[in-house]
């Protein structure tokens, strides 16, 4: 595994100046900002990114008026009173994407959102207070509690809302594959922890965001 310094020096390399680089990295929002988004902004970024997989991101977005429409403007106590027949209802609306078990999903994490509150005071008292140098384990508390919130749709849906995070990208599984840190897509607890710890060491070394990281790491693969 390299160190934070080649990975810098070769960035630098590619973009000529540091201000350079500095301009073409991501920027995680504060704690504080995360925490003064409200549940409903957070179940509308979620279930964009449930309908954005798999699917054109610009279809999805044209369409997102009509969907913060039908879904109450994603206030949460609103969304879970919907039953099953409403939701099979909105199949039928042409202003929409009718994906049946996307639809479904919306909620469900309106339920999940919900149980957070109850539990933290707000959603984003979680996603504010969940430490960096685990951020992996919030990928996993999301995918287990959430619905459609497996594979990258986690890690996603966090840089959506400006969480700092790193998102196993092909450019980004390759590099750290090039460094022998593992040699496939991270998905087993193992292979998590392993690049979990890569970027806690880089982050440790450099004191850079783990997306920051992340997004320096990709520009190292070649095309």
């Amino acid at each position: 595994m390299r160190d934070y310094k080649w990975l810098n020096e070769y960035c630098l390399n590619r973009f000529g100046s540091a201000a350079e680089l500095e301009a073409h990295l991501p920027q995680p929002e504060s704690a504080e900002y995360l925490r003064s988004i409200s549940d409903d902004r957070y179940l509308s970024v979620m279930s964009l990114r449930v309908f954005r997989a798999g699917l054109r991101h610009s279809v999805i977005d044209a369409k997102w008026p009509a969907f913060e429409q039908v879904f109450f403007g994603f206030d949460p106590e609103k969304v879970v009173l919907m039953g099953a027949e409403r939701i099979e209802n909105l199949m039928q609306d042409s202003r929409i994407i009718r994906h049946l078990g996307k639809l479904k999903s919306v909620p469900r994490n309106a339920q999940f959102i919900l149980d957070v509150r109850h539990e933290k005071g707000s959603f984003g008292e979680l996603i504010a207070s969940w430490p960096v140098t685990d951020i992996v384990g919030l990928w996993k508390y999301i995918a287990k509690h959430g619905a459609q919130m497996g594979g990258l749709s986690a890690p996603r849906f966090l840089r959506m809302v400006g969480k700092d995070t790193f998102v196993p990208t092909n450019d980004m599984v390759a590099a750290l594959n090039a460094q022998g840190i593992i040699d496939k897509v991270p998905t087993s607890l193992r292979d998590l922890a392993t690049v979990q710890a890569a970027f806690n060491t880089w982050h440790e070394q450099s004191g850079r965001p783990l997306c920051q990281l992340s997004t320096m790491l990709a520009y190292t693969v070649n095309h």
